[in-house]
């Protein structure tokens, strides 16, 4: 199964225009080609960004202002002030210098899109009706059409520049500058300077420029709003990754590079979302190979609409019947459809980032609107996957807590084993100095435990098995225990035991109701952890059903015998991206659960949430509905309101001005709908 999306490919003039006209392509266009390198003001010219931003918008609004200005001015001119010498040629060279600000471009567009073999296209119907218009002398709606197509060509840019925004603030993220460990002394330099394993500093308030892991004694905070869509700083250990565009909160902290610029976290996401129009939403692809077969059979109709009447209708004007037809080729251009459907999908993805959630694609996203199967992983992604002491029993007074936790956590010191970790974390949280005890003797026995001499006491901790194999007498209900426990014996008898297991995270159980609520009718949990722990967790959170002991070629097996189960069934499946690889490919949909920092998540999954919270699950089946109803929304409304119109136009019941709304009014209307997507709160 192919899942990874296919590089989109454009071209670029020598000016840096982008040299071809799908939507997908003038949302790239609109802030120009991808850039993955940082900006530098270091290029030998001067910089006043807000002024060139300002001139640019100038030059974008200008040719519809002059236009409004002119026609606006002919209107009064003509039909309330009755000027007498706005007549004749004077009356047409005013509309003409009203019409070709906005209708020159649409006129080179549709002469462009013949030489490239695309003949049927919305610029051409405008053309035609245009130029239509001005040979029957309807100049004010000749005019009126290409200004409105204008106005809907600046709703557009608008709305794609504000799906652009959230994309563009992490190309802002980036840091200019990197502050470098080099000969001794820290310097300022370009981060794609910097080499893999160089020492950088951040200081507080400043973006860390690079990935890495984090160096010194102590945890770090750091804000990662800007990745991930989280308010709360994030804190972070020693040794633990930190990502490009992360902000260090309050300390001056160092970091050890592990990637390249180019190859950062932040580089790869903005790629991914970058392209991810590239994927389309089957409504997408039906629209845009309906638009093929349904303009030129519109075209044809318009003909008809002319030829026809002059074998059928006794009283035949060859005008009117031509101007029936103009307004028949303005309301039938398809631009609501072909606009604003991508840019609806566009929107959901933009929205779906800024919420911390990456899909790789628009038919993911429609993708997700189906799914009635979720599948979760336990470990990482409904529990921490980080083991913490849950209690200590002693086995009498004689054995206080506090020394069976220092012999356990002095003799821990020597294992690598998450439960002893939990261990040494538990004690240093109780303050017990188990660092000055004497250890000697140590010794691991594989699949029991450590034996050792601590404080010159005999200790050992481990199973049950460990203590069964030195003969060790222990009460049998601790073999029954579900959670996983740790077994301490101490001069040779039973001393107590300490419990171990894994947090389920705060938002879980809130994440199985939220399913529900959008639909999902199945939950079903996969883990490598036992069973009976897997029972545990799914009866805590209400899930009916779970399995354990699996390894992830069991997990496969589990997701493909569900499929086989019910062929209806669109599955999702939740895992930490990196062990679930494999199950993540065969699933419907495979999402990564705090998959920034990993690059299997960014390849396998077909949808990454960035944060560690499974709520967004929920939110990311949410955000796909609402993109969805928003454009059936849209598809409606075009339709509709075309249909009515299209009847009246070919009745004579409507003019060239109702052919104007029914056009570029609901194009308007459905652009403006897309853009709400962006507003909406999940």
């Amino acid at each position: 199964m192919q899942k990874n999306a296919t590089p989109h490919v454009h071209t670029y003039d020598a000016q840096g225009r982008m040299t071809c006209c799908t939507l997908e392509e003038k949302i790239q266009v609109k802030s120009g080609p991808p850039q993955l390198q940082p900006h530098s003001d270091d290029d030998g010219h001067d910089h006043d960004h807000e002024g060139d931003a300002t001139h640019s918008l100038w030059r974008e609004y200008l040719p519809a202002i002059v236009s409004f200005v002119l026609l606006l001015s002919g209107i009064s001119l003509e039909y309330w002030l009755k000027a007498g010498w706005f007549t004749g040629w004077i009356r047409v060279v005013w509309y003409l210098a009203a019409y070709l600000p906005v209708g020159l471009p649409v006129l080179k567009e549709a002469i462009g899109a013949i030489r490239k073999g695309e003949v049927f296209t919305e610029f051409l119907l405008m053309s035609i009706a245009t130029v239509g218009a001005f040979a029957i002398g309807e100049y004010p709606e000749g005019v009126a059409v290409m200004l409105f197509y204008a106005v809907g060509e600046l709703f557009q840019t608008a709305a794609v520049r504000r799906a652009k925004g959230n994309i563009k603030a992490l190309l802002d993220v980036r840091p200019d500058q990197a502050t470098v460990l080099r000969d001794g002394q820290f310097q300022e330099v370009k981060p794609e300077t910097v080499q893999v394993g160089d020492t950088i500093r951040v200081k507080p308030g400043e973006r860390v420029p690079l990935d890495g892991i984090l160096l010194g004694e102590s945890a770090a905070s750091f804000d990662t709003a800007a990745l991930t869509g989280e308010s709360k700083p994030r804190s972070i250990n020693t040794g633990e990754p930190v990502l490009a565009g992360m902000v260090s909160s309050e300390s001056v902290v160092e970091v050890k590079v592990t990637k390249p610029f180019g190859e950062s976290s932040i580089a790869r996401i903005l790629e991914l979302v970058q392209n991810a129009t590239a994927r389309k939403a089957p409504t997408e692809l039906f629209i845009r190979k309906f638009a093929k077969i349904y303009t030129p059979i519109v075209v044809l109709l318009a003909v008809l609409l002319i030829v026809v009447p002059y074998f059928a209708v006794s009283d035949y004007v060859f005008r009117d019947w031509l101007y029936r037809a103009l307004i028949f080729l303005v309301i039938s251009c398809p631009c609501a459809l072909v606009i604003s459907i991508p840019l609806g999908y566009f929107g959901g993805i933009g929205a779906a980032s800024r919420n911390g959630i990456l899909f790789k694609g628009s038919n993911f996203l429609d993708l997700m609107t189906k799914v009635n199967t979720v599948v979760m992983d336990k470990t990482g992604t409904l529990t921490h996957g980080v083991f913490k002491v849950q209690k200590v029993e002693v086995a009498e007074e004689a054995f206080p807590e506090n020394e069976i936790l220092l012999l356990a956590a002095a003799l821990e010191q020597h294992s690598t084993h998450p439960v002893g970790k939990a261990l040494i974390t538990y004690a240093d949280e109780k303050k017990i100095d188990w660092k000055k005890a004497t250890v000697s003797e140590v010794k691991e026995i594989a699949g029991h435990g450590l034996t050792g001499q601590v404080n010159g006491k005999q200790v050992m901790v481990g199973n049950t098995k460990l203590l069964t194999k030195f003969k060790v007498s222990f009460p049998p209900a601790l073999d029954a225990e579900v959670d996983t426990i740790a077994v301490v014996a101490i001069g040779g008898k039973y001393a107590g035991f300490v419990t171990i297991a894994d947090e389920i995270k705060p938002d879980a159980k809130q994440t199985v109701a939220d399913l529900q609520r959008a639909g999902v009718r199945e939950l079903v949990m996969l883990s490598g952890d036992k069973d009976a722990v897997v029972q545990k967790v799914i009866a805590a959170l209400g899930i009916k059903q779970g399995f354990g002991d699996l390894l992830p070629e069991g997990k496969v097996e589990k997701v493909e015998a569900l499929k086989r189960d019910n062929p209806g069934r669109v599955i999702a499946f939740v895992g930490d991206g990196i062990n679930d690889a494999p199950v993540l490919a065969v699933s419907d949909v495979g999402i990564a659960m705090g998959g920034l920092g990993s690059d299997a998540a960014i390849e396998t999954a077909d949808v990454v949430i960035q944060t560690d919270q499974p709520s967004k699950v929920a939110m990311a089946i949410n955000i796909g509905k609402a993109t969805r109803r928003v454009v059936w929304q849209n598809i409606g409304l075009a339709f509709g309101v075309k249909a009515v119109v299209l009847v009246l136009g070919a009745g004579g019941l409507a003019t060239m001005w109702e052919a104007v709304f029914a056009d570029v009014g609901v194009a308007l209307l459905a652009i403006l709908n897309a853009v709400r997507i962006q507003r909406m709160q999940f």
